[in-house]
Order: structure tokens, then C-alpha cells, then sequence
């Protein structure tokens, strides 16, 4: 069974940055077309990025582009969500996923 671990989140400031994990137990991540997810209190999961596992291709939100960018790092298994100028609307509990897998997801709370 694939299971996916987040790590990286945190409390940063807004124009801050961070670097999201996600790493997956089992298998090779390569395989796996992988998207994050966020979901902030009181709204709807959304989605945040992906990264194709055939071709490497790459999706982000519209409110997260030119600000996030997604990559793989094979010899870890993982693949990274980094986001930079961050704002407090990015606050949210962010999910990694593959196939129907989803990760427990990890807190982003940007404020001063």
C-alpha cells in the first residue's frame, strides 16, 4: 500500500518561504503522478500542483503560480512543493497525493 508522509510545514511570515516533502514508503515516487492539495479552515480542498509522472509536466493553482514550483528527487523518493513570497491566504493544511493516496498533510500557518 502506498503511504505518502508530508514534512517541511510550519509558522513563516508572510514574503517568507518554505519547502514541503513528500515522501512515499513501498514504491517509487517516480512512478506516481503526485498533487498537493491544501485545505485552510472553513473552506473547501483545493488544489495546489502537480507534477506528471510521464513526462514531468507541471500544473499549479492560479493563485500559487509564478510563487510555488514543484520538483522530484529521485535518490530520496520524494517530491517537493517550495514556496516562496508566501501570504496568509496560503495558510492551510497542505495533502500529497497519488492515485487515491493521501498523506495525514502538514500545517502552513504564514502570519506575523
Amino acid at each position: 500500500q502506498v503511504q505518502l508522509v508530508e514534512s517541511g510545514g510550519g509558522l513563516v511570515q508572510p514574503g517568507g518561504s518554505l519547502r514541503l516533502s513528500c515522501t512515499m514508503s513501498e514504491f517509487s515516487i517516480d512512478l506516481y503522478t503526485i498533487g498537493w492539495f491544501r485545505q485552510a479552515p472553513g473552506k473547501e480542498r483545493e488544489g495546489v500542483s502537480c507534477i506528471s509522472a510521464s513526462d514531468g509536466s507541471t500544473y499549479f493553482a492560479d493563485p500559487v503560480k509564478g510563487r510555488f514550483t514543484i520538483s522530484r528527487d529521485s535518490a530520496k523518493n520524494a517530491v517537493y512543493l517550495s514556496m516562496a513570497n508566501l501570504k496568509p491566504e496560503d495558510t492551510a493544511a497542505y495533502y500529497c497525493t497519488a492515485d487515491d493516496n493521501w498523506g495525514r498533510g502538514i500545517q502552513v500557518t504564514v502570519s506575523s
